[in-house]
């Protein structure tokens, strides 16, 4: 059995965080050897009884408390930039990133793809695209690990986290949660399949599935009653959800907010802890009668209304 000591890069990520460890491990070795090698040789030479030149040295010491000041703060201040690029690199998503999104809970990872297309402790995705992963947990805190592709992400319950990687190889790899979560916490893991595109598109027609993400999320929508007071009402003045994702809102306290997936999350769970300016707090909380599957389907069709134009007042 094959047991590598580091496991194999597969991702765009895995090479930048591979050379800064190997980096940080080779400095570390140099500095070891700096200070230990010449004080065990100076433990033998002036051992005692030994015979040596014990006279004291005249020796430039501003010079030498200079230099060892200076040297190793601009290596730190190297590393510390270097170490720096690396984490924006692996926290900022590129633009037109493939839309995943991992619930997690006792004890298995669900996952949706915004196709419609639905899994349990399996990923599927395409190689060399980008994946942008929104994670949500129904009880307690999770995290998503993918030793080959270097990424962990904390998966905290009542909150979005995200995290987005580019596979570079085709192949299988691990995936598991690396957060104690209880009694079943090692049997929470699964499988990525990273495949060559067409492969992927042709998974995801096997599916064969009615609803993308964003239908079921209108689905939801309507069934909930969302759109008696946001759709056009003449009973309750609600504020249009159409081009509203990722803009500004103005807020009754004469502030603003964007628009994100967390102002999303939050309005629908917790409606008046930021109510929009001109309207009043009468929106009910949903929080505790849905589940996070379908506050993420919602998110996808507020999402997809998100760039049509708001409808005109009447």
């Amino acid at each position: 059995m094959n047991f590598p000591l580091f496991p194999q890069e597969a991702s765009t990520a895995a090479a930048q965080t591979d050379h800064i460890y190997f980096a940080l491990l080779g400095l570390s070795a140099f500095i070891l050897a700096l200070v230990f090698l010449p004080m065990i040789f100076f433990l033998f030479k002036y051992r005692s009884g030994k015979i040596a030149n014990r006279a004291q040295l005249n020796l430039p010491t501003n010079k030498i408390e200079v230099t060892w000041t200076v040297i190793p703060t601009l290596i730190a201040l190297g590393i510390f930039a270097w170490g720096a690029k690396v984490y924006f690199d692996e926290e900022v998503p590129p633009a037109n990133t493939l839309e995943i999104n991992v619930v997690g809970k006792q004890w298995m990872w669900k996952i949706q793809h915004q196709e419609g297309n639905h899994e349990i402790n399996e990923l599927h995705i395409p190689v060399n695209r980008a994946v942008k992963l929104t994670l949500a947990s129904e009880d307690v805190i999770h995290s998503f690990y993918i030793p080959a592709f270097r990424i962990k992400q904390d998966v905290v319950p009542g909150r979005f986290t995200t995290e987005w990687f580019q596979p570079t190889r085709v192949g299988t790899y691990r995936f598991y949660c690396s957060e104690y979560c209880g009694t079943d916490h090692s049997k929470m893991q699964g499988i990525v399949f990273v495949m060559k595109p067409q492969d992927y598109e042709n998974w995801l027609a096997r599916g064969n599935v009615r609803n993308t993400l964003a239908q079921s999320g209108e689905n939801l929508f309507r069934r909930l009653g969302c759109s008696g007071c946001h759709v056009n009402s003449n009973v309750i003045h609600a504020p249009p959800l159409e081009g509203l994702y990722e803009k500004l809102v103005p807020l009754s306290d004469k502030t603003f907010v964007r628009a994100d997936d967390k102002y999303l999350r939050d309005s629908i769970l917790l409606p008046t802890s930021q109510v929009v300016a001109g309207y009043q707090p009468l929106m009910p909380t949903y929080e505790g009668r849905i589940s996070e599957d379908e506050l993420l389907q919602l998110i996808a069709y507020l999402k997809s209304i998100g760039k049509e134009t708001p409808p005109k007042k009447p």
